[in-house]
């Protein structure tokens, strides 16, 4: 029987850069955008004398990239060899395989270890799918003369398959790259194949987690250990782990793990058994900090590309690394006010949640007028003193997020890195200005990724004429803030789509 398990995409609000070091923090949201993982035996039967045998077989297929790779799995030492012809690799679902059943070996009693080897020995049959939105479709929607509307978007058919930009360099061709908009792939693909995984083995119960969907489950936090070691060997270094936690956990406060967790893990993997080094992980001590955070109720998240071709995170980071190394002073001055900055938007949304609980007719009432009117006219309707709080509260936000852009500006100028370029800084101020937004910012590590925008009400039709207008494509990705869970069916035959929020078992 097949096991469907989802994990979402993530938006980075606040905490770019600064959520590389402890203590710092960063508002993560999770979307409706989702990677999918579809696990089954790759075979029926398994032969008599198959009990022998020391080797399994690993089917990996991508439809959306019409690849499909082959591969042998040692269940001595619970390591991969690629058998395929192409060369065309994904250390992310590698990794992911080879620690989720190093996992099951840890974690399996030894009365079911023939259990565990039976179903091994029956093969592994892995297909991944992400929603249409972790990709760009530019130049497909412009080839079919369609205009750049979300509308536009949802022609497409869902997990369409995917181009590559092909780029000549002194007349021999680089291995294309496809074009992304900054949602978080690999981190939502290897927490969808490592949960799939860890469910398909016994390792954990999705089915319970779908019903709790809490912070601090024993499952989740199987999932998130195993994913994170997947993730960061698979990229060769460790990171902040944010998207990971948010793919696994959903939308959240988070404050990253000591890297030294994973330290370890770099180097036994190159020595130790596979079980060995898992059973360290699952048994070392996470320090990172996880909190529930969503948007306050009746604003809406909205994502717009503008076809920029994206950012490489990784060199944007390591520039501004070099640059904290060279300027040790000035870096410390930004990264102070830019957490302080950090603190005080997270601390107005948290008031305007808080707000909109109390005092929820004033609250409605509020975020309604405003939603049709620009910023600066939003204290014409501040006739009762609840009613002047919550729009203070409002402009407070505003006035958070300018200052991060500023902040990050500074940080880029100085790095030598386009955090926060031109063109998006145009685009930005002109959202900011439009009616019913509250604030709108470059995600995460910034570039020419897609911007995000925070919209009050039923704002959001505006926003995305205006958007269009300038050539920006607005994506279906809204915030959902629920993280990893198991599905009811294979998404392509059960009408999935980044515009259909993901369906849950209860």
């Amino acid at each position: 029987m097949a096991v469907v398990a989802s994990a979402p995409g993530k938006v980075l609000m606040t905490g770019g850069y600064l959520v590389l070091e402890r203590p710092n923090a960063g508002l993560v949201l999770s979307t409706n955008a989702r990677f999918y993982a579809i696990v089954k035996p790759l075979y029926e039967e398994v032969n008599p004398e198959s009990w022998a045998w020391s080797w399994t077989d690993v089917k990996l297929t991508s439809p959306q990239l019409s690849r499909e790779s082959m591969y042998k799995l040692s269940l001595k030492h619970l390591t991969l060899q690629s058998v395929s012809a192409s060369d065309s690799r994904n250390p992310f679902v590698e990794h992911a395989v080879q620690y989720a059943v190093a996992a099951a070996h840890v974690a399996t009693d030894r009365s079911k270890k023939d259990a565990l080897h039976n179903l091994l020995l029956q093969g592994l049959d892995i297909t991944i799918l992400g929603s249409n939105d972790f990709y760009s479709y530019r130049s497909q929607i412009e080839s079919r003369g369609l205009p750049l509307t979300p509308e536009s978007l949802a022609t497409l058919a869902p997990f369409a398959s995917i181009t590559f930009n092909a780029e000549e360099s002194d007349g021999a061709n680089c291995k294309p790259e496809v074009a992304k908009t900054g949602l978080g792939s690999s981190a939502a693909m290897t927490t969808a194949v490592v949960a799939a995984l860890l469910h398909y083995l016994g390792v954990v119960d999705l089915f319970e987690l779908c019903k709790e969907g809490k912070l601090g489950c024993s499952d989740l936090d199987v999932i998130h250990m195993i994913t994170q070691t997947a993730h960061c060997l698979a990229q060769g270094k460790v990171g902040s782990g944010f998207d990971v936690s948010c793919a696994v956990y959903g939308s959240q406060r988070y404050v990253r793990f000591s890297p030294e967790l994973l330290s370890f893990a770099q180097v036994a993997a190159n020595g130790l058994p596979l079980p060995e080094v898992i059973g360290e992980i699952l048994k070392g001590k996470w320090d990172h900090e996880l909190s529930e955070f969503s948007l306050p109720p009746l604003m809406n998240l909205y994502l717009g590309e503008p076809g920029s071709g994206g950012s490489s995170t990784p060199s944007m980071v390591g520039a501004v690394k070099k640059w904290q190394m060279a300027d040790p002073e000035k870096s410390q001055e930004i990264w102070k006010k830019l957490s302080d900055a950090n603190l005080e938007l997270e601390t107005t949304l948290n008031m305007l949640t808080k707000l909109a609980k109390d005092h929820w007719d004033a609250y409605i009432g509020i975020i309604k007028s405003c939603s049709m009117l620009t910023s600066e006219k939003w204290m014409l309707h501040a006739t009762e003193p609840i009613k002047e709080v919550i729009i203070k509260a409002l402009l407070g936000a505003r006035d958070a997020m300018l200052m991060i852009r500023n902040l990050m500006r500074k940080m880029g100028e100085a790095a030598g890195v386009p955090i926060e370029p031109e063109s998006q800084a145009q685009l930005l101020d002109a959202t900011m200005n439009a009616e019913g937004v509250l604030l709108a910012g470059v995600p995460g590590a910034g570039g020419f990724d897609a911007i995000f925008a925070i919209t009050l009400g039923d704002s959001g039709n505006t926003l995305t004429k205006a958007w269009s207008s300038k050539n920006v494509l607005t994506l279906l990705v809204r915030e959902y803030p629920h993280g990893v869970c198991l599905e009811s069916g294979d998404p392509r035959t059960s009408g999935i789509t980044s515009g259909v929020l993901s369906v849950h078992l209860e």
